[in-house]
């Protein structure tokens, strides 16, 4: 926690901010993307993409994960989807699982998430659309980083673009042409980024 207080005091002191990038800032938020992505903390929109200050608009949470749209529901993540459409008028958005993942480790092996409630509860919103998977004999490891725990994860992405579609801001900008959805899958241990092709539903890794 020291050198990460040390670096804070000191970050007026590493940026420009005197430049125009950080003077426009000042004037507005003008994001190209909703990035949806796992608060794991391994994984960095801003570092994966390379995105300056006011160019990514984030949401992020154990798993990734997009609440179903209910009316009147409060929560984070609606707000967020809501802000970013109607306010900033964001065209693209990106949902970003990846490897390792402990929220669907937890969710592949079944484990027992009784002292951590609130943990089990959120996870909840993802078992459904992960059914096909979960429901399947479970695999003998339990390392996060196996097979079952990938496929899940990649499914899990397909899941929560399906749950943006059912949001009444994204639905109507969809139908008018408006708004694109990504699926990304980031490998941690390699930094590859894949892609999920939307005319054939398979990841694959985006030629250099």
């Amino acid at each position: 926690m020291k050198a990460l207080l040390e670096r804070a005091r000191s970050f007026r002191r590493r940026v420009d901010f005197e430049s125009e990038t950080y003077r426009k800032l000042a004037e507005g938020q003008f994001p190209q993307a909703l990035f949806v992505a796992c608060s794991d903390s391994r994984v960095i929109p801003a570092l994966i993409t390379g995105a300056r200050p006011g160019e990514v608009f984030e949401i992020r949470n154990a798993g990734n994960i997009v609440p179903p749209h209910v009316p009147h529901l409060v929560s984070g993540e609606a707000a967020t989807v809501e802000y970013a459409l109607e306010v900033l008028d964001v065209r693209d958005i990106v949902v970003c699982g990846h490897s390792h993942c402990g929220a669907m480790g937890a969710l592949a092996s079944g484990k027992d998430l009784s002292a951590l409630p609130g943990v089990g509860a959120w996870l909840e919103n993802a078992r459904p659309g992960l059914a096909a998977v979960l429901d399947r004999e479970p695999a003998d490891s339990t390392d996060p980083g196996d097979a079952r725990v990938t496929e899940l994860a990649q499914l899990n992405v397909r899941v929560q673009l399906a749950a943006l579609r059912r949001y009444p801001a994204a639905r109507r900008r969809l139908a008018e042409g408006r708004l694109r959805l990504h699926g990304w899958y980031y490998e941690v241990h390699t930094g590859e980024v894949w892609e999920l092709n939307q005319d054939d539903d398979t990841f694959r890794v985006h030629p250099c």
